[in-house]
């Protein structure tokens, strides 16, 4: 995921876009726990999803709340 498929998106996307990765990331944590996990990789990757989705989401509530 990019940052500038991000800055397109609402406060309400973001939101939802980050409980989506939450919700892949805890499966895969499952996986991994039950040895089934192939791709641990995507671990990383996820988590910088996250990461980027959480900082889209407080940079648009610094905006609002400056204006």
């Amino acid at each position: 995921m990019k940052t500038s498929e991000l800055k397109d998106m609402t406060l309400v996307e973001l939101a939802a876009k980050g409980r989506d990765l939450r919700q892949e990331l805890f499966n895969l944590k499952l996986q991994q726990v039950s040895a089934q996990l192939e791709k641990t990789s995507r671990l990383r990757t996820l988590k910088k999803d996250i990461a980027r989705v959480e900082t889209a989401m407080s940079t648009l509530r610094n905006q609002k709340a400056a204006a």
